[in-house]
């Protein structure tokens, strides 16, 4: 031990503090910058997706536009396998899936208070895969008597509680108190009429159907429709980032148009991705810069160092027992600066955290930024032992044992 710290007092005696701090302010700022622009980007992520809890922003509905008579003119409103061939080669689209609407009647009918009320519905179904919260309970046996699952679109309740609701003297009802009343859907076509149980399983703001779970619909359209499930008119797109503007010019350029007035919030989410990416890119170009100066710096050290260090490895000194001194130094000030940089994201992280609180929004945890960087730390720290060890032992290589001949 009283060799070990010798050896240490030794080593440090030509240390500059002032390139020290310059690599240890340099670092913070980069690593802070980093941790910063993560804790941004997923507090308003969640904002985004705290308003849907079945999709996320990441999915587009499309579907063709209509002009004049539609398809009474002989206009096109569905999608053919060549036309989502070509949509799946964009290369902001990461997958694709198609509506499957309902090839038959269906009529619906439910208790509200004393009254009750019937109408004609439309169903669809898509892929569970693009749901990211499957809803509790999202399938379907027939024959099982369980009624079946729904998601209704939010826009469709607003229109009967302050539509219908409030022109016809009915009650209007909130989602909770809708979830528990009893539906009946009933089916016909082909021949054949059904009643099935239904129930709503949650609403969302992003899917403007009635959505149905995918072995109801097949089994559905294979019972009752005359010709089988219709080609699909609407498309569920997952793309790689909303609000690019590739996405608007393909659409426009083909003819299409994606369901909902969100253009300025794809653009605002592609606008938060561009400035989150140009920030990490800073922020990760300065780590790069300090790096580079700590290493430039341990050099320059070592070439002052050079005669003691020669010295030492003479006295049986090993390369991995004087660079154990950088090792010391080097960790205590990426250990600093790792805290100082998730202190400097907490304080900053309350410039808007305090905005969302008001609005009654929360906010992401934490734990991924801090995750962040304390990963590109220790990467940093090892970079730096990696590059100390080489110099060392590039410099100032151990003396070869000669074999003593008899």
């Amino acid at each position: 031990m009283k060799a070990a710290s010798a050896l240490h007092r030794l080593l440090r005696r030509n240390i500059s503090a002032a390139q020290l701090t310059g690599y240890a302010l340099a670092n913070l700022v980069g690593l802070a910058l980093v941790a910063i622009a993560v804790q941004f980007h997923s507090d308003v992520n969640s904002v985004m997706e705290a308003e849907d809890s079945f999709t996320s922003r990441d999915y587009i509905v499309i579907s063709r536009k209509v002009s004049g008579l539609g398809s009474l003119t002989g206009g096109r409103t569905s999608f053919s396998p060549a036309d989502i061939a070509d949509i799946e080669a964009q290369p902001w689209v990461r997958r694709t899936g198609s509506f499957t609407a309902s090839g038959f009647n269906v009529a619906a009918t439910v208790d509200v208070g004393s009254q009750g009320m019937s109408t004609a519905l439309f169903l669809e179904s898509i892929p569970t895969e693009f749901f990211d919260r499957v809803p509790q309970g999202w399938d379907y046996t027939p024959g099982s008597g369980k009624p079946v699952p729904v998601i209704v679109s939010k826009d469709y309740l607003t229109l009967y509680n302050f539509g219908f609701a409030s022109s016809r003297n009915m009650p209007r009802v909130s989602e909770s108190m809708i979830g528990m009343l009893p539906i009946r859907l009933s089916l016909s076509g082909a021949g054949r009429q059904q009643w099935v149980d239904a129930r709503i399983a949650g609403f969302s703001s992003r899917l403007n159907t009635i959505a149905v779970p995918e072995s109801f619909m097949e089994w559905a359209n294979s019972t009752f429709a005359d010709n089988g499930a219709p080609d699909p008119t609407r498309l569920i797109i997952e793309v790689n980032s909303p609000g690019n503007p590739a996405i608007e010019k393909y659409l426009d350029s083909h003819g299409y148009e994606a369901a909902g007035d969100n253009a300025t919030s794809r653009r605002a989410s592609y606008f938060l991705s561009v400035v989150t990416a140009t920030v990490l890119a800073v922020g990760s170009v300065i780590c790069i810069l300090a790096f580079a100066i700590l290493t430039l710096s341990i050099f320059l050290l070592l070439q002052k160092n050079s005669e003691k260090i020669r010295s030492l490895m003479m006295l049986g000194y090993t390369p991995r027992a004087v660079a154990s001194t950088y090792f010391t130094l080097v960790g205590a000030i990426n250990a600093a600066v790792l805290a100082g940089s998730v202190g400097l994201m907490l304080l900053a992280s309350r410039l808007w955290r305090g905005p969302l609180a008001d609005m009654g929004i929360g906010s992401a945890s934490p734990s991924v930024a801090i995750a962040i960087a304390a990963a590109i730390a220790v990467g940093i720290t090892l970079l730096n032992f990696a590059a100390i060890t080489r110099i060392i032992r590039k410099r100032f290589p151990q003396p070869h044992k000669t074999k003593q001949t008899h």
